[in-house]
């Protein structure tokens, strides 16, 4: 952060310099507010890691496990997705929380012309490359993204953001690296409208799930165990898209898809 220094020689913030929220509250907070916000910082950042840790333990078999538990679904969404986007082969694509690099691989097939993929867990971006050696992918934080202001037309998401530590940050910061008049794109799991539909999703989501995942991926927290409770906290359709428009998006459309399973979200910057 830039600063000032006044004739008796303190220094002050530049009023001309951006302050993220950390530190306009630890201008203002008393010292057991500023301990608290540390105390809050240093949860995320465990929580952070301890979802980096299990996803490059399951990266062997995480696709495997996808394909075979949602029945190759998940492909025909990521397809769906990409298709709404409406490509025209000129656009930079941003694929962050890519994963195994799936979502950027059918931008990249559907007609983006330059696609970068990037994720915390490093287990997971080697089996991207392996698939997909024409993408860049690297290893990056969704709320702190290393590139400039304005660097893509385009940014994608698919069944990412709940793992975020802070979702606001991480929809602001998506929101920053798209240049104006930009697209972010979030494909994400939700929970059913339909209430009969609901129960028998949740009955499987809930108990069948995990449990083949952990014969598969070995241990009680792996992320299929963790995918149900995840979904079950995460904001609901229409508080998503009010919380991509607070992080700086005007308009946001919202597609359901196989009876609300999963959503697509598609904002302008």
């Amino acid at each position: 952060m830039q600063r000032w220094t006044d004739p008796d020689g303190t220094a002050r913030p530049d009023a001309g310099a951006r302050l993220d929220w950390t530190t306009i509250c630890l201008i203002v907070a008393s010292p057991a507010d500023v301990q608290r916000l540390r105390f809050q910082d240093e949860a995320e950042r465990k929580r952070g890691q301890r979802i980096s840790h299990m996803f490059d333990r399951i990266a062997p078999t995480y696709d495997l496990l996808n394909h075979l538990l949602s029945g190759n679904v998940d492909a025909r969404w990521r397809k769906t997705a990409v298709k709404l986007l409406g490509l025209n082969g000129t656009e930079r694509a941003l694929d962050a929380c890519t994963g195994t690099g799936d979502l950027a691989i059918a931008l990249k097939k559907g007609g983006a012309g330059e696609v970068v993929g990037t994720d915390f867990a490093p287990a997971m971006l080697e089996v991207a490359r392996e698939k997909e050696p024409s993408i860049r992918f690297d290893v990056a934080d969704t709320t702190a993204l290393p590139f400039p202001d304005d660097s893509f037309d385009v940014a994608t998401v698919g069944f990412g953001v709940r793992n975020l530590d802070n979702l606001d940050a991480g929809l602001a910061d998506l929101c920053r690296v798209l240049r104006p008049g930009g697209r972010l794109m979030v494909l994400e799991f939700n929970r059913p409208p339909n209430p009969v539909f609901r129960a028998i999703y949740h009955t499987y989501f809930m108990i069948v799930l995990p449990i083949i995942g952990n014969l598969v991926s070995g241990g009680a927290d792996n992320a299929y165990a963790y995918l149900p409770r995840s979904v079950m906290a995460f904001p609901g359709p229409t508080e998503l898209a009010d919380r991509m428009r607070g992080a700086g998006f005007s308009e946001v459309e919202i597609k359901p898809l196989t009876f609300g399973v999963a959503y697509v979200h598609i904002a302008t910057k």
